[in-house]
């Protein structure tokens, strides 16, 4: 499959840039915003869409109003326009890394919208075919953490699968319990986090408890400390890193690890997430694809990421269904069928 280069030379036109505000509640007892961008031109519109977390900057931007985009290029030089820009120039955003969440929902779209006025799909463009995308429910388990979340999903499909969120306050108990479902397939330690709601500081009793009590499982983002790595020693090959990668630079400052966890928004632009993927694929680094509470068309563009280039792995890309609280059972079960007839980047039809 050939990467970046078989996309950077598609032209595209642009005409028009709108801004659609999304909302919606989680099961993370939060209300998540997104901004959909839509790049017309030709008969078509490309969609993207901007995760950044902070309420602030998407009614910030709604107020400013997209850049000017309008003209014709081709994905690279569109992805150079839009590296230049300043995306926030109306608000400093919270955290740095929202500037390559807004750059990718700008990115995506244009794209998006190359591929259908080439009349392409990412597949074609790339010389592939799609296959069904395996995915896991990622989900908290409240507070004070029970398994009963677990265990009511897999009362409707014994066949569910996991990636659970790990707290210090998960007890030899409720592994023992998460563990007898036989279920999860990932534990997220969220060791790289600061100043943030799910901020989980390094704790070896912890590390020790979640790595002896899912042996087959991978674990993701333990902070690496003086405490913590001996816990980790002889682990390496099936801990993933998520948070501290945004580029493959990154990766050389991580102790090297068995998988990573490829957001597409975490590395902006589209070079960027083609450079991880090839560089994971030379270096024996298996990948799976994850999520950041899409609302929208980013969730697509997840499953047909994944159905390129690792629909077999514990992808954390479920249907939006599942982190709804409205959540009725009524949901796609895993693996997810390829479209029928898709379009562009999207992934349904």
């Amino acid at each position: 499959m050939d990467g970046y280069e078989a996309l950077a030379s598609l032209p595209v036109s642009i005409t028009d840039c709108e801004l659609r505000r999304l909302e919606g509640e989680t099961t993370s007892d939060f209300t998540r915003v997104s901004t959909e961008i839509r790049l017309s031109g030709k008969g078509h519109v490309g969609v993207g869409e901007d995760v950044t977390y902070e309420t602030s900057h998407h009614d910030a931007l709604q107020r400013t109003g997209p850049p000017p985009l309008e003209g014709e290029c081709d994905v690279g030089t569109f992805s150079e326009i839009v590296g230049d820009l300043d995306l926030f120039p109306d608000d400093e955003p919270d955290r740095e890394e929202f500037r390559h969440y807004r750059r990718w929902g700008f990115e995506s779209a244009a794209l998006d919208l190359a591929l259908k006025q080439a009349d392409e799909t990412l597949a074609s463009a790339l010389d592939a075919s799609y296959d069904p995308v395996r995915f896991v429910i990622s989900t908290r388990l409240g507070e004070p953490p029970t398994a009963d979340r677990v265990e009511t999903l897999l009362a409707e499909d014994p066949a569910r699968e996991f990636k659970l969120d790990a707290t210090a306050e998960w007890d030899d108990d409720l592994v023992r319990t998460l563990a007898d479902t036989d279920a999860v397939r990932t534990v997220d330690l969220k060791g790289h986090y600061e100043g943030t709601d799910v901020d989980n500081p390094g704790d070896p009793e912890l590390y020790r408890r979640v790595l002896d009590g899912f042996p087959d499982a991978v674990i993701e983002d333990p902070a690496v400390t003086d405490e913590t790595e001996p816990v980790l020693a002889d682990e390496w090959d099936r801990i993933a890193w998520d948070a501290p990668v945004h580029d493959v630079s990154d990766m050389a400052e991580l102790p090297e690890t068995g998988w990573l966890n490829v957001k597409p928004s975490r590395f902006g632009s589209v070079e960027s997430l083609f450079e991880a993927f090839e560089h994971c694929a030379s270096a024996g680094i298996d990948v799976y694809l994850g999520g950041q509470f899409e609302l929208g068309a980013g969730r697509e563009h997840l499953h047909a990421l994944a159905s390129l280039f690792c629909p077999d792995a514990a992808n954390d890309v479920a249907p939006r269904g599942y982190n709804d609280p409205e959540y009725d059972g009524s949901v796609p079960a895993s693996p997810l069928e390829p479209p029928r007839s898709p379009d562009g980047l999207e992934w349904s039809g």
